[in-house]
């Protein structure tokens, strides 16, 4: 392990030669290393990378000390390698500009060898002191944000594979609550861009994005001669279908431990009133206007538009400028005056979405 390296810089070889002497008990501990000037100190703390600390004047030829401070300043080296200022300025503003720029300690000459080398050495270990338990405390972080990762993997998991059950059981492509999850979040980015007044953020999006898979799971809980139908559904029929938005709140509340997360909101608001519309004609509770969710409305507007350009087994699909028109018109239903505007802005980029899932397997 290379030695630790103790920096002293002083145009006067006399001074050079007392602090150097300070540390001559210590030299299996420390390499000495000299600087007559400023220029010169710049240049050993470049070209070495083990320096506990620097003894530094003020007074010097080419560079003087201050001149040495503010080039430590500006490369963010002072937090780092802790620097006592040695001065036979007698004055108070020369203290208050020492420890402007973030100096360890202030010493003033005449001095006491053995006061200087305490002081030195008291410095040095609460300077490593510091920057172990920076270290440790960043070891923590990146093991902790390794456990989140882990643990929001596992969740995604869980939620991807509850939602793919959904899927095989209603016959449809497979893919349609991974379409959904991209949809959401394009919509919620040109919320939050447009529309500032919903309090949007990417942790919100991220949220509300992943809540979306679980949109249709109440629909394990409806019978497979209505769910796979492959005609008209009569009104009975259609009314058991209903049901899939509070079937799927109920799994929600048997399966979810921790109901007071903003993300297990954001499931339920989803599952239950993703069906409901603007006007009030929607299901299952006939909410109107912004009494439905933000999220249940963004992703009112994601199911219909991948409902109308996937294919069903009751239906062929739309071409992408049909269903964005049929949207638009409010054939599907009254919608968010604010989400259709995003809507209309996001055409492309659901239009693009769409060919890619035509061409490849959408990863």
């Amino acid at each position: 392990m290379d030695k630790q390296q103790i920096l002293i810089v002083d145009d006067e070889e006399v001074n050079r030669a007392i602090l150097h002497e300070m540390f001559k008990d210590a030299r299996e501990g420390y390499e000495l290393l000299e600087a007559t000037n400023g220029q010169d100190a710049i240049l050993q703390i470049e070209s070495h990378n083990n320096i506990v600390l620097i003894l530094l004047d003020v007074v010097m030829p080419i560079m003087d000390g201050f001149s040495v401070l503010q080039y430590m300043h500006e490369n963010h080296l002072l937090q780092d390698i802790p620097t006592i200022l040695i001065t036979s300025e007698d004055e108070l503003d020369t203290d208050d500009q020492a420890y402007s720029y973030g100096v360890a300690d202030v010493i003033h000459k005449p001095f006491y060898p053995h006061i200087v080398k305490r002081r030195s050495k008291n410095i040095i270990e609460l300077y490593q002191n510091r920057h172990n338990m920076e270290m440790r405390l960043r070891r923590q972080e990146e093991e902790i944000r390794a456990q989140v990762k882990e643990i929001r993997e596992t969740n995604e998991f869980m939620i991807d594979a509850l939602s793919s059950v959904v899927e095989f059981r209603s016959a449809e492509t497979g893919e349609h609550t991974r379409r959904i999850k991209y949809f959401t979040r394009i919509l919620l980015k040109y919320m939050m861009k447009y529309f500032p007044k919903y309090g949007l953020n990417n942790s919100k999006i991220d949220m509300i994005a992943r809540a979306s898979a679980l949109h249709d799971i109440g629909k394990i809980g409806i019978p497979d001669s209505i769910l796979l139908k492959p005609g008209k559904l009569t009104e009975d029929e259609f009314e058991v279908i209903k049901t899939h938005t509070t079937i799927g709140c109920s799994i929600l509340e048997r399966s979810y431990k921790n109901q007071s997360t903003e993300f297990y909101r954001y499931c339920y608001e989803i599952c239950r009133y993703h069906h409901e519309r603007w006007d009030g004609k929607g299901y299952p509770d006939h909410l109107s206007g912004d009494a439905i969710p933000l999220s249940a409305q963004v992703v009112a507007v994601a199911d219909v538009y991948d409902a109308l350009v996937s294919p069903r087994v009751y239906k062929e699909s739309y071409v992408n400028s049909t269903a964005y028109e049929m949207i638009l018109n409010g054939e599907c239903g009254q919608f968010s005056p604010d989400v259709l505007e995003c809507f209309e802005l996001a055409k492309e980029d659901f239009f693009n979405i769409v060919e890619v899932i035509k061409m490849f397997e959408f990863k």
